[in-house]
């Protein structure tokens, strides 16, 4: 039976969209495999890891009987990549096998059974559904992802949360050092929803999603999220527990301003970086009136200091940061300018965009 007959183009794509969650090696085997399933003119390709499930559903052509399959995902996608883009391909099922035709190649796969694949088990009890540009989702994520833990002992932050209300989606990350927000006009009212997203599935998001206008759909359960985004169906589990009460953590009172060049004051702390030490990556910050030192030093007595013209007039402060945490937020902001707002050197620092009001960062200083 011919399953189905695509480009190598065509075929890669679509594999390529389901499979990056899917691990070469697992200790549950079908879990490495991608589902194939044709009904009628319709085929779809599923992969699972228990926790997270992607789901395309295209057309391509083949014998419209139903069928369903399982076979490696990345060692397909490994074949397909070794073959010419334009060369039309055939997968043949055969005595419990699938084999892959491509020109004058030949590749026989086993297969395991469809019937033993794992699916998620979809909530019955989904919220309403909003959606928002691509671009604008990958924007965000862009802006907060870097502030997610890693594998930290409080779970809950090992995420991005997501906040939809009103006419608003919030995105918000935290490892209890720095705190990333970022947020979005919606084009629709909905009540207040609020979940945790796992990092795996917010870095798969990321990679699934395209600069481009067309909508994501979204909608949250209790338990589960989903996301639409054309042909392409996303359901992932949520983390569990209750996330830190964000807007307590944002400074509304720092009484020190300066907005200066985000450009300049990325290339002075990269400069710095390099004389901090691998486990140590502290530098100091001394501003004055015009005046913002930055300062590094090393277990090996090596000294990095640099010096910047600012526009500011208010008090003569010494703090010192991580500079990684500093290097992450310029490195995702692409605005000419950033806002630095400082209380004194022992309270946490506020990094803005002026004239945007969507987007938050906040990090706590460290001793040097």
């Amino acid at each position: 039976m011919i399953v189905l007959q695509a480009t190598q183009e065509r075929l890669l794509a679509a594999l390529q969209s389901v499979s990056g969650i899917v691990e070469r090696r697992h200790t549950v085997p079908i879990l490495a495999n991608v589902l194939i399933r044709r009904e009628g003119p319709q085929v779809q390709l599923t992969t699972s890891d228990l926790e997270i499930q992607v789901r395309l559903r295209t057309e391509l052509e083949g014998e419209a009987a139903a069928f369903a399959t399982t076979v490696g995902a990345r060692k397909l996608i490994d074949i397909l990549r070794t073959l010419p883009p334009q060369q039309t391909l055939t997968l043949d099922a055969s005595g419990g096998r699938l084999v892959l035709k491509a020109g004058k190649s030949r590749f026989t796969l086993q297969t395991l059974p469809a019937e033993d694949f794992p699916l998620v088990q979809e909530s019955p009890a989904f919220g309403p559904t909003f959606a928002v540009p691509q671009k604008v989702l990958k924007r965000l994520l862009g802006l907060v992802t870097f502030a997610m833990a890693v594998q930290d002992i409080r779970y809950y932050l090992n995420g991005v949360l997501f906040v939809a209300e009103g006419q608003r989606l919030t995105l918000v990350a935290t490892d209890g050092h720095r705190l990333a927000l970022a947020s979005a006009e919606l084009q629709v009212q909905v009540p207040r929803q609020e979940v945790i997203l796992p990092r795996k599935t917010v870095l798969e998001l990321q990679r699934l999603l395209a600069e481009r206008d067309e909508p994501i759909e979204m909608r949250f359960a209790a338990n589960q999220a989903k996301f639409t985004l054309g042909e392409l169906e996303f359901v992932t589990k949520l983390v569990e527990g209750k996330f830190p009460d964000y807007q307590r953590v944002i400074p509304t009172t720092h009484r020190n301003v300066l907005v200066l060049g985000r450009g300049a004051l990325l290339a002075a702390l990269q400069r710095a970086a390099i004389m901090t030490s691998d486990k140590f990556k502290g530098v100091r910050l001394h501003l004055e009136p015009g005046l913002l030192q930055v300062a590094a030093n090393n277990a090996e007595q090596e000294e990095a200091v640099d010096e910047l013209d600012v526009e500011y007039t208010g008090d003569v402060i010494d703090i010192g940061f991580n500079v990684q945490y500093l290097l992450d937020v310029l490195g995702a902001v692409a605005a000419d300018h950033v806002r630095l707002e400082l209380q004194d050197g022992n309270a946490s620092a506020l990094i803005t965009v002026p004239g945007d009001e969507h987007f938050k960062y906040v990090v706590m200083p460290m001793r040097i």
